[in-house]
């Protein structure tokens, strides 16, 4: 099951029906401190749903998943032996970066596209949902994270990529290092980036924990008084593998140097 699962989370939209599991984990035993998330790993629809009445190029959009972000996640798990847990289904069935009771963790519309399949669901089907997505890969989330705390001290990472242009909008930023109250770990990973005088540093751009994008660092991490941080990086430079690995490197890198907060133990 795990291996159609993660076939599903590289981007594949044919298969079955959701798995008990919606949670891929990745390097499940690793020793490192820290607890990789990729909510938006996949834009697999199950069939039962009809690919929610959309083409399959719609499915290809940042609507359905942040490409190249699985991607990323993977190099930086094996850089850090880090566990990395991400979630099998596409966000358009249910954003599990989202609270499940809030109106958009089941959009009606994202970027301007209308999702046909979202439209007037049942309390049962949100239920349903719910159960079945957003339940389990949380679950596995918190597994990984108790197993993290029970060995040591630990941080949460999120991992994400976004759109170059928003609205007709440019977006300048090559990466954005969102953070809410805690920014022991945000502060100096942005302070490393822009050592690179060619990288352009979102502060909490092109989102903010304001636009509600926090809600699993924050069930996981911040409010169990765990240093967390979401790394956000554009798209279109993460479009190759190469490009990916370039990238995972880049920020496994610069957390191994940074260490975790508190640490001054020799890196």
């Amino acid at each position: 099951m795990l291996e159609s699962l993660a076939e599903r989370a590289a981007g594949g939209t044919s298969g079955g029906e959701i798995q008990p599991d919606s949670a891929i984990v990745d390097n499940g035993r690793g020793r490192g401190e820290y607890v990789l998330v990729c909510e938006h790993a996949s834009n697999f629809v199950p069939p039962r749903f009809g690919k929610l009445g959309l083409s399959d190029a719609d499915l290809q959009r940042h609507i359905a998943w942040d490409p190249g972000a699985l991607g990323v996640a993977r190099v930086m798990a094996r850089e850090l032996d880090a566990p990395l847990v991400s979630c099998a289904v596409s966000r358009l069935v249910i954003d599990c970066n989202r609270d499940p009771s809030v109106f958009d963790a089941i959009t009606l519309k994202s970027e301007g596209t209308v999702i046909p399949g979202n439209a007037d669901l049942s309390d049962a089907e949100r239920a349903r949902r719910i159960q079945e997505v957003y339940e389990p890969f949380h679950a596995g989330v918190a597994a990984a994270v108790a197993a993290k705390r029970h060995a040591g001290p630990a941080a949460i990472i999120g991992i994400h990529s976004f759109n170059p242009v928003y609205n007709g909008v440019q977006r300048p930023w090559h990466v954005g290092i969102l953070f809410d109250r805690d920014e022991s770990l945000s502060g100096p990973m942005i302070a490393a980036l822009r050592e690179d005088a060619s990288l352009v540093v979102g502060v909490n751009e092109p989102y903010s924990p304001g636009d509600r994008v926090y809600h699993t660092l924050d069930r996981h991490g911040q409010s169990q008084g765990l240093p967390s941080v979401m790394i956000e990086i554009r798209n279109d430079l993460l479009a190759t593998p190469n490009q990916q690995e370039e990238w995972g490197m880049k920020l496994a890198t610069i957390l191994k140097r940074i260490g975790l907060p508190g640490d001054d133990s020799p890196k």
